[in-house]
């Protein structure tokens, strides 16, 4: 059984995420969201995005981040859970070879 995906609204995601739409034209705008739609009327985005505007807005409070530093930092933090998952194939592939 497939999820449905969530779509809000500009309004409904202001309202769900606890951000002013300022902010979230902010988080659009660094590239740190992607909402579906041209304009901030049409936007559309998803509950994973609603997560991601959240673990931003945490990132920012809690280091005292400007938007540039939060998109680097989502970046980073991408990169070593690919990392991570890349390291945990390879090991599997190794125990094979080994035992």
């Amino acid at each position: 059984m497939n999820n449905p995906i969530i779509e809000l609204n500009l309004l409904e995601f202001c309202e769900a995420a606890a951000l002013a739409d300022v902010h979230v034209i902010e988080i659009v705008e660094h590239g740190i969201l992607e909402p579906h739609g041209a304009a901030p009327t049409d936007w559309r985005f998803t509950d994973y995005e609603l997560a991601l505007a959240k673990r931003a807005a945490k990132l920012r409070h809690d280091l005292d981040l400007e938007w540039e530093g939060v998109a680097l930092a989502l970046d980073l933090l991408e990169e070593v859970q690919q990392l991570r998952a890349e390291n945990r194939r390879l090991r599997q592939q190794l125990g094979r070879w080994v035992d």
